[in-house]
């Protein structure tokens, strides 16, 4: 079967060069089976339409109707939407509180006694399986309404911050539900982040406490949180002064038992504050735009960007997603493998599962600890049906070999979903033919941090997918695809991605920077939100992400996406894994470089360096060909999976390299590809 055709269209080969100029197509098309669109919330796709349409044509009906229908409120809304371009409000004068959204309003039902969370804990070094625990909507319930007591025994009011540096264990969704109870807003921080990111972080929010644990299981290591959050307390800036000087009090877990410094008066263990305080937190009656969380995400300039969302329209976007994007039903065992450390835990672990009253399955561990068979193993164990997760994890799972799944039952999985990147079409056909055994369907969501939930994707009964492509737009999502005076480019054209109108979810603002807010998101395309990503749709109107604008290249005046790239060389059989990046070429403007890892079992040679570059040539064009192939053992990643292409662009460059690395997963990674040089 082929893969992609490798003609031009006459109208990408006379696109406007300052456009992106996009060549991989693709003609595999999966239509939903009858059998799961029977069973589905969205049965067809004239169903999907028909839907589609009202919420872009008529957005306040329908957003006002959803909202009553979907939401429990104190007190009703007047307005539905407040727009003041760019800032939105939604739902005004209405009332409501999530976690009672996502706990109370399931107490006097027989979903009180549903498995709201089961975690899975990271196996231990000796061997022995890691610990398990499960939460009912009622256990979950008590404990959010005891440490939301804590909290307010510590001096936490209605709107104060709070930072959340935890591990993966159910107290960090305790923690976050907690704080929405009693209207403090939260700030959760990747559990990979160092003592310099976590002091920059409270130093932007004005955070008042820090909840913490003693340490993280990682790999069978003890990741030091602790430690960490003290040397965070301790930075001052260059003229001597503290950046947490906001900080009152530090709630620490225990989690590993590793010895920890506690400060007197500031620090607090958890597990004795809770000897205070009783079950009883009756749940803040919030407004609808009450600040609900601040989430970090990284900025051009190196100041965090703190996104700032508010409570009913975020809630009402994760909820909705949830239940349409997978298809949620109430025997459903729901695997979302991100952190809660990032938007996607958020949204896909905490919020949108629990406000459907569905079971989540958090994961403390690694994908390969201790061996690569670890999500397989826990999707048996456990029954998962659904599993949302990145397409660099996919990848990973390709190059570890098929033998890994292949040693477990799967077939309990009925949908599966990607997050956090475009996927290549190989390892999408991966995985619905080694994960989902060619029967289940596969929703490609495309979102941002600061969209709140998912913003374009397949509804699972009702829409025909292709490898490659996130497909349509959600409800009220009215994305387009322009040029960069704003105009509609034609189809099969590439350019920016912007959103035309806007929805609940979207954030209201960078926290503390309203000019900055005004300047990144609404200055690009007058009128509209810009994504920041370059895209294409096809003739069937689907949307292709071709990666960041940040990340495409001009090579030879053609501004070439490196996704598009990264894609034709993982399609060579040989190909596990790619980054491509540029570096600066003085006949060119820019050339490409492509950091390569091999599947097992293939060996780096002079001959395969040319036969990838040739390929590359083949699927794309000559213009695309790399400049430079260099074999990579391991890409440099976060602990999240994602590559860091900021490091892979400087050892292309041959410069040195700048900037945090302290969210590395493996620093050799690193010292390996500055010596290849």
């Amino acid at each position: 079967m082929a893969r992609v055709s490798n003609n031009m269209s006459t109208e990408t080969k006379s696109a406007a060069p300052k456009n992106i100029t996009s060549y991989l197509q693709e003609h595999r098309v999966f239509k939903p089976s009858k059998e799961f669109s029977a069973q589905a919330h969205v049965k067809s796709f004239a169903h999907y339409k028909k839907l589609w349409n009202e919420s872009v044509k008529h957005p306040e009906r329908f957003w006002g109707r959803t909202a009553k229908q979907e939401l429990v409120w104190f007190k009703p809304f007047g307005k539905v939407l407040q727009w003041r371009e760019p800032f939105a409000k939604w739902f005004v004068g209405g009332k409501l509180n999530v976690s009672a959204n996502c706990l109370d309003r399931w107490l006097g039902t027989p979903t009180a006694n549903k498995a709201a969370l089961i975690w899975e804990g990271e196996p231990a070094t000796d061997g022995k399986p890691g610990e398990e625990r499960v939460l009912t909507y009622r256990q979950l319930h008590r404990e959010v309404c005891r440490f939301a007591n804590v909290l307010k025994r510590n001096g936490i009011r209605k709107g104060d911050r709070v930072i959340i540096y935890l591990p993966m264990v159910p107290e960090a969704a305790i923690a976050m539900l907690a704080c929405t109870r009693i209207g403090a807003v939260h700030s959760v921080i990747f559990g990979g982040f160092s003592a310099q990111s976590v002091a920059d972080r409270i130093q932007d929010s004005g955070a008042k406490m820090v909840i913490t644990a003693d340490g993280g299981y990682r790999r069978g290591a003890v990741v030091p949180l602790k430690k960490n959050v003290d040397d965070a307390l301790l930075i001052k800036d260059a003229n001597g002064h503290s950046l947490t000087k906001t900080i009152e009090k530090v709630v620490v877990l225990r989690r590993c038992g590793n010895e920890v410094h506690i400060a007197e008066g500031r620090d607090v263990w958890w597990h004795r504050e809770l000897e205070y305080v009783d079950a009883n937190c009756p749940a803040e009656k919030m407004d609808s735009e009450a600040n609900l969380f601040i989430l970090y995400t990284s900025g051009s300039t190196g100041k965090p960007k703190g996104i700032l969302h508010t409570t009913a329209g975020y809630l009402l976007g994760a909820k909705l997603t949830s239940k349409y994007v997978f298809d949620l039903r109430d025997d459903d065992v729901y695997w979302c493998t991100a952190d809660v450390g990032w938007v996607t835990g958020h949204s896909y672990i905490v919020y949108g599962p629990l406000a459907n009253g569905a079971t989540a399955l958090m994961y403390e561990g690694a994908p390969n600890w201790p061996e690569p068979d670890r999500f397989w193993r826990i999707i048996e164990k456990y029954g998962v049906t659904i599993l949302y997760t990145a397409p660099t994890a996919i990848r990973a799972f390709m190059k570890w070999g098929d033998q890994w799944p292949k040693k477990h039952n799967l077939a309990s999985l009925r949908l599966l979903g990607t997050v956090g990147e475009p996927i290549n079409p190989e390892a999408w056909m991966w995985y619905h033919r080694v994960i989902g055994g060619g029967r289940c369907p596969i929703v490609d969501t495309w979102w941002q941090t600061e969209t709140g939930s998912i913003m374009i994707t397949p509804l699972p009964g009702a829409t025909p997918t292709k490898p490659g492509t996130a497909t349509l737009p959600f409800f009220g999502i009215h994305p387009e695809v322009v040029d960069d005076q704003g105009n509609a480019v034609p189809k099969g054209s590439g350019g920016k991605l912007v959103v035309r109108q806007p929805w609940p979810s979207m954030l209201r603002g960078l926290w503390g920077d309203p000019q900055r807010y005004k300047e990144v998101y609404w200055s690009e395309v007058k009128g509209s939100y810009f994504t920041g990503d370059g895209c294409r749709q096809d003739e069937d109107g689907y949307f292709w992400i071709v990666g960041r604008i940040d990340d495409v290249l001009n090579v030879a005046g053609h501004r070439i996406g490196t996704s598009e790239v990264e894609s034709a060389l993982v399609s060579h059989p040989s190909v596990a894994e790619a980054a491509v990046v540029g570096r600066p070429d003085e006949l060119k403007g820019q050339a490409l470089v492509c950091f390569v890892t091999l599947k097992t079992g293939q060996h780096a040679t002079p001959e395969l360096k040319v036969e990838l570059r040739n390929h590359v040539g083949k699927e794309i064009g000559p213009v695309a060909k790399p400049d430079d192939v260099r074999f990579a053992e391991m890409l440099p990643k976060t602990r999240s999976g994602k590559i860091m292409r900021r490091l892979l662009k400087q050892i292309a460059s041959g410069v040195e390299i700048k900037g945090d690395t302290t969210t590395l997963e493996d620093f050799s990674v690193l010292a390996k590809l500055a010596s290849d040089e």
